[in-house]
Parts: structure tokens; sequence; C-alpha cells
């Protein structure tokens, strides 16, 4: 008798371990699985937001290219969280405003950043395209050769002798030095810095 209450006995302490430890494994799972369902989640939204400006930006440039008082095709758009940037040169302020208020209505614009730049409206003599052309070439080799600047990312462009940096720098440090070195080249008039600190 007393073999038997010991063998119930033991047989109730592995049965009562082995469930203790299965509420425990599952515990553990779910506290795994709502880990991994939180990151799958947060990997979502990442993804929802990233979907959300590439459409964002997609119809903000067909907005601008339907719209006939924008007659420039020099604008780029970009689309952060909602927050569209506008950047490029226009012909003239009106354009410029034209283009913000155009993209401020597209659906899922939360904002407009305005750095759209305004040239001559007249057409630019091969003269002046030539001191252009040489200008940008001038500050892209002077970034080159500058340790601090990280030239592959930083984009040049020069109109009527305003230079217009645009891309990203880890610091601003870096944004600070590329526009002084820009400042520095002959037949700069002056220097727009619309470069980003991604660090």
């Amino acid at each position: 008798m007393k073999k038997s209450n010991f063998a119930y006995s033991m047989m109730a302490v592995v049965l009562g371990t082995a469930l203790m430890s299965g509420s425990a494994l599952a515990a553990t799972a779910e506290s795994t699985m709502n880990s991994a369902g939180a990151k799958i989640d947060s990997s979502m939204k990442k993804v929802d937001g990233y979907m959300g400006d590439s459409a964002t930006t997609a119809k903000v440039k067909s907005a601008l290219v339907d719209d006939k008082a924008i007659k420039s095709t020099d604008i780029s758009v970009k689309t952060d969280n909602g927050v569209v940037t506008l950047s490029g040169f226009v012909g003239a302020q009106a354009e410029a405003e034209q283009a913000v208020a155009v993209a401020t209505k597209v659906e899922g614009v939360k904002s407009v950043s305005d750095k759209l730049h305004t040239k001559d409206s007249k057409t630019q003599s091969v003269k002046g395209y030539a001191g252009d052309t040489a200008t940008t070439t001038s500050v892209k080799a002077k970034l080159l050769a500058d340790d601090i600047v990280p030239s592959r990312m930083v984009k040049v462009e020069t109109t009527d002798g305003v230079v217009q940096l645009s891309g990203t720098v880890k610091d601003q440090a870096q944004s600070d030095r590329a526009e002084s070195v820009a400042k520095t080249v002959s037949g700069v008039k002056s220097v727009k810095n619309d470069l980003k600190v991604q660090p």
C-alpha cells in the first residue's frame, strides 16, 4: 500500500512539474510571439510609411506636370513622413508659389518645404550655360579634393552663378565645409545649401 501511495505521489510530482514547465514554456513562447509580432508591426509601419511617401511623391510630381502654370521641368520632389520638399529651379517666384500650392493640395501631404530657386526667365545664353557648367565642374573638383566632405554624396547644380548643393552628409560640419568650399570657386555668385544631415 505504501509503495502505491509513494508511486502516486511521485506521479503527482512529475505531472505537476510537467504542467508547470509547460505553462512556463507557453508563457515564454507567448512573450516571444508578442515581441516578434511587435517587430513585424513596426516593420510594416515603416514599409507603409515608405510606400505612402513614394505614392505621395508620385502624386505630387503628376500634379506639377498637369498644372499649366508650372513650366519648369527642373523641380525635384522628395517626401519624408508626409513632408514634401520641392527643390530645383523655376522661371519666376509666382511659379514657385504655384508649385507649393499644388503640392499642398495633394492627398497625403502634411506640409511642403519650399527649396525652389528662381532663375532668369530669359533663355540662358550659351556663354552663360558654359560658364555654369565650368563652375559646377570646378566646385565638384574642389569637393573631391577635400578630405572632410563626402563628395560622392553631394550633388552640385549651377544656374546663373548660383550653386545649389543637395544630397546627404553625416554632420553639420560637413555641410558647412561643402558650402565654404563652393564659395571659394571663381564664378560662384552665391551658394544655396540644401544638404541634409543624416548621421
